[in-house]
């Protein structure tokens, strides 16, 4: 039997077209002599993406298909409807009989490779494993399958693999490239591989069906779905976008979601086949990451898969020294503990409801800026472009993708950082000690939902050893760092880790762990069930700028943290949620020409001040005893400003004006108690501000006279065709004004004076509010040429 396989990837918009050709082929291909089957399956990672399966009698059936009417009109249907393609889109196999008998684990050394496959070892493979994942466990499924493909990579003699459902049903197939079958066998052979590699999808794998395959070479007569174009290499293909994302950690998926939001067409590669299944990334969610988590539409869910931090408990050998709590009313949500991989997750559905997945196992290979710096008033054109180089997964070959603009948020070892010759300012700085990780539970008797610092001091009253545990959810379950035992350092000389390190030595016990408590922790305390432990090393620095040309840096790639007060991937997600409105301005050339500029202006400085107060948070209790509260506002971001940008700005009448409001550049506040009519219940005004756009808000009380009312609508129109359509406006009124007979902007109350308050407005006032929910400018009274100047900061054209 012979089975094709052919890789295709829609264009943006056209995957019902794709799957329409398909149902039309298919009843066609099934009339074809010696078809034994034919399947349009889905790649779970790639909505955009599909794999055509044909299989045969035998090689004359295929060809036959192939050169015939029938595939050249499937051809014909698809070509325009999907992405170029080379040669390793398409594969022919030739399926194998398994051995009748079960092959023992000890007889494999003995097995001659000629009785299994070709050449030394065996020749290559492909496993096609067929399960069904029934919809109420695909959430399950789907938390358990990206640690399968971790512990997978780590099998001698396994390449790589793919995920593909079956579309409308709960088929699923786990197709697999093995470097033998001699290595296949030894694996499967192995009792233990039901836990050690497959122990997290084993419930979905208690029937399945099983088919071995070996590659062949394809027919020279078979029809492509598309030739090279002028000027490509084999093997190579050739794609383009928007905007290019280099990493689907947190900081990519966030940036990606706020393009997809505002129809920016993007994507998003990542060289790792599957992202961490263990907590041994970021855990705090942030209050000012949980209301951008909000506007993005996924804090529910976050919510509802994380448990709460509610404050901080310190013990200084063995005794409590401190206890804060972290339950502030002013504060809009609480300080959230969600694992990183239950952040991505997350963000990942998120971003795919705008049609938009990673293209996992895609590395970046180089990538070169045609010198366009970017911004229609930056001297970019529609020549202007990053052409990007891409490795694509299990040695398919290469693809070049065409981009307006690369944003690398590929983390610690960023090879986006590394191809622009970014640098550290100072240096990379790194901390002497080696430290641990794992995951664990604790018996002891400690405050819910607290995260606990635990410090031992010598008789000098030096600090000499840490420990700090964040819970997660489940009962006594803890993530811990500490020190190293010291066996690890002298292995290492001091240096980082090298590759293969853990592997090496074996990762830390948990008699490891049990040493540290017994230090640390209160007489008594127990630690067992540890799932996984790991050594890391900290790194702290800022690279020396965040945009060269048309491609940026964000994240890890900019900044790296210690692991105080959880900055690194919440400054991260802020970085990308300052940068993707502007990126989606200059996409679509509405920007300014310093727009994309002022990402650097505001985020490196607020990245510099993070990363120097972690450093100097570190190794202590990370308490600032002088105002334990504004510390941790500022910890959240919740203090978080740009005062001082270029495009931030005011027209005050008098200094006291607006005192007591935010200041350009500061955080907007929510304010309750709005009211518009026809609606039955009172609205926040982050419900306001929270699209896409920027928001203008005008207010006027009783003291304003009728005309200065009247000019509003004026404004807001004026405004609008500034602005191309960027900016929504509102006109808040108090209790005592009549609302005047104009069809826009919409009219809101500020009924119980929350909005005057909060943002110390009287007479009449404005207030431009940025996408990313920021103060872009203020006046009192209304002083609309100064506003029309700030846009033209933002937007260009002439003010």
């Amino acid at each position: 039997m012979i089975r094709t396989m052919l890789r295709i990837r829609a264009r943006s918009g056209s995957e019902p077209a794709v799957a329409t050709a398909w149902r039309a082929a298919a009843g066609n291909i099934a009339r074809s002599a010696g078809n034994l089957r034919r399947q349009l399956l889905a790649d779970a990672t790639d909505p955009r993406a599909y794999v055509v399966v044909t299989e045969w009698v035998d090689e004359s059936a295929l060809r036959g298909y192939e050169a015939g009417p029938v595939a050249a009109r499937f051809t014909k249907a698809v070509r325009a409807l999907c992405e170029p393609v080379g040669p390793d889109a398409y594969r022919m196999l030739r399926e194998l009989a398994e051995p009748s008998d079960p092959i023992d684990v000890g007889d494999l050394a003995e097995i001659d490779a000629s009785t299994i496959g070709s050449g030394p070892g065996g020749a290559e493979i492909f496993v096609d494993v067929e399960i069904r994942v029934p919809a109420h466990r695909l959430v399950e499924f789907q938390r358990g399958y990206p640690e399968v493909t971790v512990r997978m990579a780590r099998v001698p003699g396994y390449l790589w693999e793919e995920l593909l459902r079956d579309p409308g049903s709960d088929v699923y197939h786990i197709f697999a490239r093995w470097r033998s079958e001699t290595e296949f066998y030894r694996w499967i052979a192995d009792p233990a591989h039901k836990r050690k590699e497959a122990g997290p999808i084993a419930p979905f794998l208690l029937q399945f069906r099983r088919r071995l395959f070996h590659s062949v070479s394809p027919p020279a007569t078979r029809t492509e779905i598309t030739v090279s174009q002028p000027g490509q290499e084999a093997g190579t293909q050739h794609n383009g976008t928007d905007v290019l994302v280099v990493g689907a950690g947190p900081t990519g998926l966030t940036l990606a979601i706020e393009l997809a939001r505002r129809g920016i067409d993007c994507q998003v590669i990542d060289k790792l086949a599957a992202p961490s299944g263990q907590a041994d990334k970021a855990i705090g969610v942030h209050c000012r990451t949980m209301e951008i988590w909000e506007r993005q539409g996924v804090v529910q869910e976050a919510m509802n898969a994380g448990s709460w931090l509610t404050g901080q408990a310190v013990f200084v050998n063995g005794t409590e020294t401190h206890r804060i709590s972290w339950e502030l009313p002013e504060l809009p949500y609480e300080h959230l503990g969600l694992p990183q991989y239950e952040t991505e997750r997350l963000l990942t559905d998120r971003l795919a409801a705008f049609g938009v997945r990673p293209r996992r196992g895609v590395e970046l290979l180089s990538f070169t800026d045609s010198g366009g710096a970017g911004g229609t008033g930056a001297g970019g054109t529609a020549a202007s472009d990053v052409t990007a180089t891409l490795a694509l997964p299990g040695g398919a070959g290469q693809e070049t993708i065409r981009a307006k603009y690369l944003v690398g948020c590929d983390g610690a070892h960023s090879r986006v950082r590394e191809l622009l010759g970014l640098t550290f300012t100072g240096g990379l700085g790194r901390f002497p000690q080696l430290f641990m990780l794992g995951d664990v539970d604790v018996d002891w008797d400690m405050p819910d939902g607290h995260l606990l610092r635990l410090m031992h001091t010598d008789a000098a009253g030096q600090m000499d050893n840490m420990l700090v545990c964040v819970p997660l959810r489940g009962e006594s379950r803890y993530r811990i760092a500490t020190l190293a035992p010291a066996r690890f350092f002298a292995a290492t000389g001091g240096r980082d880790a090298p590759p293969g390190f853990s592997e090496e030595l074996a990762e830390p016990t948990l008699a490891d762990v049990q040493a540290a408590l017994e230090q640390l922790a209160p007489p008594g305390t127990r630690a067992s069930n540890l799932r996984w432990s790991s050594v890391f090393r900290i790194s702290h620095g800022i690279v020396d700028r965040y945009r060269d040309g048309r491609v940026f840096v964000a994240g890890d790639a900019a900044h790296l943290h210690p692991p105080a007060g959880g900055q690194g991937m919440n400054t991260g997600i802020q970085d990308a949620w300052n940068l993707g409105w502007k990126l989606a301005l200059a996409a679509r050339g509405r920007d300014a020409p310093g727009l994309l500029d002022s990402y650097q202006v505001e985020r490196r400085p607020a990245g510099a001040e993070i990363v120097g107060r972690a450093v100097r948070m570190a190794f202590t209790d990370e308490l600032d005893h002088a105002d334990l509260k504004r510390q941790f506002l500022q910890e959240m971001s919740m203090l978080l400003t740009y005062r001082g940008s270029p495009l931030v700005g005011e027209s005050l009448a008098g200094p006291d004006s607006l005192g007591a409001g935010p200041a350009p550049g500061d955080r907007a506040p929510d304010v309750a108690g709005l009211h518009r009519r026809g609606v039955g219940h009172p609205l926040r005004l982050h419900e306001l501000i929270g699209g896409t756009r920027h928001t203008l808000l005008v207010y006027a009380d009783a003291s304003a006279g009728e005309a200065e009312v009247a000019a509003v609508e004026k404004l807001a129109t004026d405004v609008r065709e500034q602005s191309a359509g960027e900016v929504d406006s509102y006109l808040l009124l108090s209790p005592d004004v009549a609302a005047p007979p104009m069809p826009s902007p919409p009219v809101l109350r500020d009924t119980v004076g929350e909005f005057r308050t909060a943002y110390d407005v009287c007479g009449t006032a404005l207030y431009l509010i940025r996408p990313d929910g920021h103060v872009g400018f203020r006046s009192r009274p209304v002083d609309a040429e100064a506003l029309r100047a700030n846009l033209h900061q933002v937007f260009g054209g002439t003010n």
